[in-house]
């Protein structure tokens, strides 16, 4: 499929006062494919001396440099697929054409390091290390390389986020000791229900740690992630994969992006999966369909679109209970409950428009409108806690149902302008917000026991029923709707004091409303936030590839909780949690495209509501979480043959005073071990063949905060075999587990503990036409 790509260079030269008539005042150019269409989004870096600058061919694939250094200069274009080329910028020679040639098959799936510039941080085009903020990236060639499907399998070489269970229905990772099952976004704007989201339309996903409020908005406590999607530009892709494993796991994919015309392209991405599990009863099904266009109207202004339509259903699997303080032993096959009546599905219908204008090179304007509906639903038969002699187990069942509409939309207008000898990238927006919800729970009976029972006592020996199960509200069961407004209002600027200083400041205000319905009693609750959320940052580089930097930031979680269903008449006039995160940090860029990273952080949670022990309907605020910790990150190219993916994270989270019998001073966070680790390697033995081995440890951890009961800590390995067969074909073999050791995932609470794995391959065959 591949096609060389001609790069048409224009240069302009002025003469300049005092300056030699071989320095030129700009540099400009166009990259355009064989045919003469425009290639949008090929990256361009400016080189002299010291200095490096960086853009984007536009939507006409144009791009321009003005302000040059005095000094040689030199231009790279690098584009996704090809080899980048690197020319020499010669006044005399305006016109310079340059083929680029076609990356080798085997080359573009090697582990890719981050990305130098991202959006998503700072909402503008920024370099990776000039964001004062711990950032990790993991790319389309990576998620491919690791057969990574899902977020879990995503953060697992992501520092500083770990997971939780999530009941078996919903994402949960740990953001620097927060659980969260809402700081999810796409392209910047809030996916934020509770499900299982695929990667299978993903450029990259973004792991964004610390606070994030200046940019995300409310929440975002320890960190966000953001998955960035496949849209449609000028490259041709023609790509299908099929995947086949363990378990009768079956997996297709397709990504097609088509250039129409010189103005128009459109693209397309699929999936559709269909597997069972290691754990008896449990599988999965789900599909995904992402038409995007992209419309070039004119050489300053483009236009994108897209609608997705996603649905996964599934086995709601809760895992299995604890005994005197650790995990049952029992198979790791075992189910206890009942999976026939255990299921979660979702459904996602969402779409989005985006328009961009560059007014000049000084000045862009996007606006964005997204809108997503989701309905989602699970019900369980889970298991609760062993009696004393570890021989049985009570089991007990609910279901929820969630019907969510979102709309959201967003400006941003970035300004680069010069006050004397300050550089500045002055970033204006505004957000506005409208997010709809009703909820309706209802509780599990057993009527073979009574009309009232609500709990089942099984044998741990036999722990799987198939009594019949009525589903019907008790009195406390939830049937709520609820409407979030917001309206916010931000700026930043990134100022550069000198080739070597920068400081970012940045402050948002949210107005942040939510009416609340009680739909059993009739009562209405309603919140009011008016909120500030600052941040500042300052970074120094000692030489170019290396930054040195520290921030602070804030963000707030209003009463109504993350999913927007926590009002309550106690609650409903309490100020909003509070965290604090101040931050100190590394980023080196050893090699284009290689990275080593380093943070350390300091994350206080404040306004926590505890009930007054005299008085329980009323509640106090106090300051009771904090987190501490290291996070450390590699990734790229060590050599052309071998490529690392690591991370390791020392985090020490604690409750500092007294939140609840279950919540106690000095008890350590849930979910979070002290150290965790995880290393990728691969090598390419030739051009056709190369090697993967993944190396990962997790210390033990608490998973409630009584710290009643602990996972044990485990080390794993994976391994990999990749083959490229021809240009257009490759195969792999991807093997979890490699030693087939016994050890225990993640857990929601003491007695949801869900096992790890037992030795899984699959093999995947990728051709590209």
């Amino acid at each position: 499929m591949h096609r060389s790509l001609l790069v048409a260079v224009s240069l302009l030269s002025f003469s300049l006062p005092l300056i030699a008539q071989t320095q030129p005042a700009a540099v400009s150019g166009s990259v355009v494919d064989s045919s003469g269409g425009a290639i949008s989004g090929a990256t361009v870096i400016l080189k002299s001396g010291a200095v490096e600058r960086h853009a984007s061919t536009d939507a006409s694939g144009h791009f321009v440099f003005d302000r040059l250094p005095s000094g040689p200069v030199t231009v790279t274009v690098a584009m996704d697929r090809f080899a980048p080329v690197t020319l020499d910028v010669n006044p005399a020679r305006p016109e310079l054409r340059v083929v680029l040639q076609p990356a080798p098959l085997a080359e573009s799936v090697v582990v890719l390091g981050m990305p130098e510039r991202i959006h998503s941080a700072t909402k503008t085009n920024t370099l990776l290390r000039d964001v004062p903020q711990s950032i990790s990236v993991v790319s389309k060639e990576t998620i491919a390389e690791l057969n990574m499907t899902n977020m879990a399998d995503v953060v697992r070489y992501v520092p500083g986020i770990g997971y939780a269970q999530g009941e078996g229905n919903r994402d949960t990772p740990v953001f620097r000791g927060n659980s969260s099952t809402s700081d999810f976004y796409v392209d910047g704007v809030r996916d934020d229900v509770q499900y299982y989201r695929d990667v299978y339309n993903v450029s990259r996903v973004e792991a964004l740690k610390g606070p994030n409020a200046m940019i995300f908005g409310r929440g975002g406590v320890g960190g966000v992630i953001n998955r960035v999607q496949r849209v449609a530009d000028w490259t041709p892709v023609r790509e299908a994969s099929l995947q086949l494993g363990s378990y009768e796991n079956r997996r297709v994919s397709t990504d097609f992006n088509q250039p129409l015309s010189p103005r128009v392209s459109v693209r397309l991405t699929s999936v559709y999966e269909n597997t069972d599990t290691y754990r008896a009863g449990v599988g999965l099904e789900r599909y995904g369909i992402n038409p995007t266009i992209a419309v070039s109207l004119g050489s300053k202004t483009m236009f994108h679109a897209g609608f997705e339509r996603f649905h996964d259903e599934r086995t709601a699997d809760r895992g299995i209970p604890s005994f005197q303080g650790r995990p049952l032993v029992t198979d790791v096959s075992t189910f206890f409950g009942n999976p026939d009546v255990s299921y979660a599905d979702v459904t996602v219908s969402s779409t989005f428009g985006l328009i961009e204008h560059r007014f000049n090179d000084r000045m862009t304007v996007r606006n964005r409108t997204s809108y997503g509906n989701y309905d989602k639903f699970y019900q369980n038969v889970y298991p609760g806690g062993v009696n004393a002699s570890a021989t049985t187990v009570s089991i007990s069942g609910y279901n929820n149902a969630t019907a969510r509409e979102n709309l959201f939309n967003q400006t941003d207008l970035t300004l680069h302008h010069r006050t004397g000898r300050l550089d500045h990238t002055v970033l204006a927006g505004a957000e506005l917000g409208r997010q709809e919800t009703g909820n309706f729970r209802s509780t599990g009976y057993f009527p073979t026991l009574g009309p009232t029972a609500t709990t089942l006592t099984l044998l741990v020996a036999a722990p799987t029923t198939t009594l019949p199960v009525e589903f019907r509200q008790s009195a406390s069961d939830a049937d709520n709707h609820g409407v979030a407004t917001v309206a916010a209002i931000y700026a930043q600027d990134q100022i550069a004091l000198s080739p070597q200083v920068q400081v970012l400041a940045g402050v948002r205000f949210d107005n942040f409303n939510v009416d609340f319905h009680n739909n059993r009693t009739g009562a209405d609750f309603s919140s009011h936030d008016a909120k500030l959320s600052p941040r500042l940052g300052l970074i120094y580089k000692p030489v170019v590839p290396v930054s040195l930097y520290g921030s602070y930031g804030r963000t707030f979680q209003p009463r109504a909780g993350e999913q927007l269903s926590s009002l309550s008449l106690t609650n409903q006039t309490l100020d909003p949690e509070k965290f604090e995160n101040y931050e100190l940090g590394m980023k080196w860029d050893f090699t284009r495209g290689s990275s080593i990273t380093l943070a350390v952080y300091d994350l206080e949670r404040r306004n926590i509501a505890i009930a007054d022990p005299l008085n329980p309907g009323i509640s106090h605020l106090v300051d009771g979480q904090r987190t501490r910790g290291v996070e450390v990150g590699v990734s790229g190219n060590v050599t052309d043959r071998w490529s690392l993916l690591g991370a390791y994270a020392y985090q020490d989270g604690t409750i500092t005073r007294s939140l609840s019998a279950t919540a106690p001073a000095g008890a350590m966070l849930a979910n979070l071990p002290k150290n965790s680790l995880s290393l990728w390697n691969r090598y390419n033995v030739s051009q056709t063949i190369g090697v993967g081995l993944g190396l990962m440890y997790r210390d033990e951890l608490f998973t409630a905060t009584d710290n009643a009961v602990v996972l044990p800590h485990f080390f794993r390995a994976d391994a990999a075999a990749y083959w490229t067969i021809n240009s257009r074909l490759r195969a792999q073999l991807n093997v979890e587990n490699l030693f087939g050791e016994s050890y225990y995932l993640y857990a929601n609470g003491n007695n949801n503990i869900t096992p790890g794995s037992p030795r899984a391959f699959h093999v995947g065959v990728t051709t590209r036409f």
